[in-house]
């Protein structure tokens, strides 16, 4: 399967060799952004908003700020340490987005790597995340 890759600077994008529109500091999304036109945010540890695409990052699983599933107030307080650690790493480094398709929520699937590593790799191994599908939600224990 060929994956459509982005390469974002801290300054200039590029597509393939075409330039764009550097990409501005992405922020957590406000309420009333999420159903604005070109918006550019991070939702939560895994789903950001990049002008107005809807991107749910592939592999692994963040807890949930808005709904705290299964953990209460820990999920919550989890979720954002998971997502302001998202928004510190594509905001301090260059990085690379390739998309892998749709899910069935209509979001665009993708990876998002830094220096060729996935970003999940460094929110599982820093304990804001769980591997998807077959990490365990351990935000849920007890």
């Amino acid at each position: 399967m060929v994956r459509n890759a982005i390469i974002v600077g801290l300054a200039v994008g590029w597509i393939g060799i075409s330039p764009v529109q550097a990409q501005p500091a992405l922020d957590m999304c406000a309420p009333n952004q999420r159903n604005t036109p070109d918006k550019t945010c991070i939702v939560d540890g895994d789903t950001l908003w990049l002008n107005g695409e809807n991107i749910r990052l592939e592999g692994f699983d963040t807890p949930e700020p808005q709904t705290n599933i299964c953990g209460g107030d820990q999920e919550k307080a989890l979720a954002a340490q998971a997502s302001a650690r998202l928004r510190d790493l594509l905001n301090g480094n260059e990085w690379t987005i390739e998309r892998d398709g749709m899910d069935r929520n209509g979001r665009t699937l993708a990876t998002i790597r830094i220096g060729g590593r996935d970003v999940g790799e460094w929110l599982v191994e820093e304990r804001l995340a769980r591997w998807w599908p077959d990490g365990e939600e351990w935000w849920c224990a007890d």
